[in-house]
């Protein structure tokens, strides 16, 4: 360590929001270079390089096919395709000495098609699958939490092209599987869920979300299995209420009622209904924004929702997509003057008001709950007034749904799985089904068996390399630093030498020695420093196990310290090289359950790890690995993956695995 190219820092960096982002510049993993640029020193260059391994691992497994294409790209794909524009102030543009106009790649999906095309024109060479690690770039507004979201970052991005709409279903859940192994392997928490596609465009999109408490993204889950990213969830709309019997609306003066609240409590002490008594949720509420098209041009929209909702953002930017969402100013209010602040409402007068082709000439849409024969209080589009009894279909439309209301903890599932409950995430991948929509635009085609050209389509999936070591990171540290799992830490063991002696550093070195020629990764602490600054570090930088060689050694032992648990015990200086390698567990089988159960007895005689031993239980291999730190540690592999289901019993207490036959 004392020739590694690192430098810990005491102090947390200024513009840190979470702890991955602190503790990854604090530890010397990454250096802030400009806002959301980061580069990568020796520590989180290995860290980065073990998670595109595993990526890389997997992608090559369902027989993806690995490419590299450049980060400075033309112009014209993106113009044809439209997302030259689309992207607006997202995209890195720049112009060349000759005047041309260029890119840095926001992802590559023009790239690709025009690749397969130029090489590719028979269904004999379909399907096919590519993918690049590489690095992509946006100009974030907000670059925020380190390398979870940056202005330039690493990305796995694969495409595959199938000749019909069945090989894309195929070549679809193939990635689907390979994504479960990625996120698997990197241990991470996290959920699949539906999503929307976006500015990719395309039917089919699902999300990978890492589980965090402050992740940016809100989704929700049912029990009955539904789980869908927050932008995605399609309320379902009530079926339309018999309104032949409903009076006639009616215009009531409502002076002083900023809020929606103070108009509840008017209408209550003014106009009592005789059944029951007015709440927010018989009030609809028409909120105004101004929408931004790709190329520049402003146009108001209304939304009118039930006045117990608001207005979620995200869900807003989706409903008016390629479209951005600007707030409606009190100029704008002086520009349209049709429309007035805090009094909008559908209709004036008794007739249609808002609506593209209505009086106010300004596009209105509607939440999916506010169904034909449903009866509201709204704005009267008069200053002080509000119209109560305005029946939906009766007495006023919409262009079109505007579902953009919150969704809320509690709320039923789409699907009728039951009521949603809200977790936060972050996006780690994203796979899409894109059809032919760029096959189309750039003129992807074969021959197909009847020697007919049909167009080619196509799968998009993404997979954010660095954001997966962030998230890694985030979900693995504590108070004191960084935990790194066996599977992406920059080195399984560090050794510290701890006391001024020859023989210490020696037998420390003479430890990290044998470790690295037994092909374990292994940092030695050789530096001239306090055991309080290297024991402090050692915590920072989060390796795995910690051989710590200092006083002990006068009595021939050496102490095992594990980052994750914390625990630790001393062991002979010659046991220290066995115990920490880390072996992994072989096991037979195309489908593996891994127990393993915390806080378990263990005697002297079971503190470390026998090499596992096999024993066959009809078709299952079941390989004990013994007991080590308080942990029992099981694996079970089948032949293929099939139901189970665990449970624990008493006198004695036991646990049983019960797999169906």
């Amino acid at each position: 360590m004392s020739k590694l190219f690192v430098r810990t820092l005491r102090d947390d960096p200024a513009d840190a929001e979470i702890p991955s982002h602190r503790f990854l510049v604090r530890a010397g993993y990454i250096r802030r270079v400009a806002p959301g640029v980061y580069a990568w020193l020796p520590l989180g260059l290995r860290v980065l390089s073990r998670v595109e391994a595993i990526v890389r691992e997997e992608m090559d497994a369902i027989g993806a096919q690995e490419v590299r294409l450049p980060v400075l790209l033309p112009r014209e794909p993106y113009e044809t395709t439209g997302r030259w524009t689309e992207y607006g102030p997202n995209l890195f543009r720049l112009v060349d000495r000759r005047g041309v106009d260029m890119l840095l790649g926001p992802t590559h999906e023009e790239m690709f098609t025009l690749m397969v095309k130029d090489l590719y024109s028979s269904y004999k060479d379909l399907p096919v699958t590519l993918y690049q690690i590489q690095n992509k770039y946006r100009d974030e507004a907000r670059p925020r939490a380190g390398v979870l979201r940056g202005r330039e970052f690493v990305m796995k991005d694969s495409y595959s092209f199938d000749v019909d709409d069945e090989g894309l279903d195929a070549s679809y859940l193939r990635h689907r599987g390979a994504y479960i192994r990625i996120f698997d392997r990197l241990g991470l928490d996290y959920v699949i869920v539906r999503a929307n596609a976006g500015a990719m465009g395309g039917s089919a999109s699902e999300e990978f979300l890492a589980v965090a408490e402050n992740g940016e993204d809100t989704f929700v889950r049912s029990p009955g299995g539904y789980a869908a990213n927050v932008e995605a969830v399609a309320v379902p709309a009530p079926e339309p209420v018999p309104c032949e019997d409903a009076p006639a609306a009616r215009v009531v003066d409502t002076p002083d009622v900023p809020t929606i609240d103070t108009l509840v409590e008017l209408l209550n002490s003014a106009h009592p209904r005789p059944d029951r008594p007015w709440t927010a949720a018989d009030t609809l509420k028409n909120v105004v924004f101004m929408t931004v098209t790709p190329d520049g041009t402003r146009e108001p929209v209304v939304i009118g929702l039930p006045g117990d909702r608001a207005v979620d953002p995200k869900r807003l930017a989706v409903a008016v997509q390629p479209a951005e969402v600007d707030d409606f100013t009190d100029e704008d209010f002086e520009r349209y003057p049709q429309l007035v602040k805090g009094y909008i409402g559908p209709a004036r007068d008794g007739a249609q008001f808002l609506g593209a082709e209505a009086p106010a000439g300004v596009r209105y849409l509607l939440d999916p709950r506010v169904v034909p024969g449903t009866s509201w209080a709204t704005g009267a589009n008069e200053r002080f007034r509000h119209v109560i009894g305005l029946v939906a279909g009766r007495d006023f439309t919409a262009d079109g749904v505007g579902d953009v209301a919150e969704i809320r903890e509690g709320d039923p599932a789409p699907d009728g799985s039951g009521p949603l409950s809200l977790a936060r995430g972050v996006e780690m991948g994203h796979i899409f089904q894109l059809g032919r929509k760029y096959a189309e635009a750039l003129g992807l085609k074969v021959l197909d068996r009847n020697g007919r050209l049909v167009t080619v389509t196509m799968g998009s999936y993404g997979i954010g390399v660095t954001r997966a070591v962030g998230m890694i990171a985030e979900a693995a540290c504590d108070e004191k630093g960084l935990c790194w799992p066996r599977e992406v830490a920059p080195f399984q063991v560090q050794v510290l030498a701890t006391g001024r002696g020859a023989e210490i550093i020696d037998r420390a070195t003479g430890i990290a020695e044998a470790l690295d020629a037994a092909g374990v990764p292994v940092l030695l602490d050789d530096r001239k420093a306090s055991p309080g600054v290297k024991f402090n570090d050692a915590e920072l930088l989060g390796m795995p196990t910690l051989v710590v060689v200092g006083r002990g050694l006068a009595d021939g032992v050496v102490e095992l310290r594990d980052r994750a648990s914390g625990s630790r015990r001393e062991v002979g200086a010659d046991e220290a090289v066995e115990q920490g390698r880390g072996l992994p567990i072989q096991v037979e089988g195309g489908a593996v359950l891994e127990l393993i159960i915390n806080g378990t007895p263990m005697t002297a005689s079971e503190n470390h790890y026998p090499g596992g031993t096999h024993t066959r239980v009809g078709d299952l291999d079941v390989v004990s690995d013994g007991t080590f730190e308080d942990n029992t540690h099981v694996v079970i592999g089948a032949p293929t993956a099939r139901q189970f289901q665990i449970g624990f019993l008493s006198d004695p207490v036991r646990m049983v695995v019960d797999i169906r036959d």
